[in-house]
C-alpha cells in the first residue's frame, strides 16, 4: 500500500466520505475520515453498529454489521483499481478503519 493511498466510500450514486490510509493493523486497514454531504445518511448505521460492538450482546453487534454491509458500501480508490465491495467498515469521529 501507498502511502497517500485513499478510497472515496460511496453508497450508490453518494460520496459518504473520504478515507485516507494511515496504516495497516494484522486485519484491519486505519484511516482519517473526511465526511462528505452523505455522512448524515449513513451515520446513524455506523452509530448503532459502534454502539452495538461497545454492547455485550454479540448477535446484536454481528446483526449491525450485516445491516451496514447489506447497504451495498463500496470503498473506490482514488487513483484507480479495484472496488471493494465486501468490508468491514468502522467509524468514529475523523477515524475510520475497515477490513476486508
Amino acid at each position: 500500500m501507498m502511502d497517500n493511498e485513499a478510497w472515496q466510500l460511496r453508497w450508490g450514486q453518494d460520496t459518504v466520505g473520504v478515507l485516507t490510509l494511515e496504516g495497516v493493523d494484522m486485519f484491519w486497514t486505519d484511516c482519517r475520515f473526511e465526511p462528505s454531504t452523505a455522512w448524515p445518511d449513513l451515520k446513524p448505521f455506523i452509530d448503532a453498529s459502534r454502539a452495538a460492538w461497545d454492547g455485550t450482546d454479540m448477535d446484536a453487534a454481528i446483526a449491525a454489521d450485516e445491516a451496514t454491509y447489506a447497504l451495498g458500501l463500496e470503498l473506490v480508490p482514488e487513483g484507480g483499481g479495484e472496488i471493494i465491495t465486501s468490508f468491514l467498515l468502522r467509524i468514529d469521529g475523523d477515524t475510520a478503519r475497515f477490513r476486508w
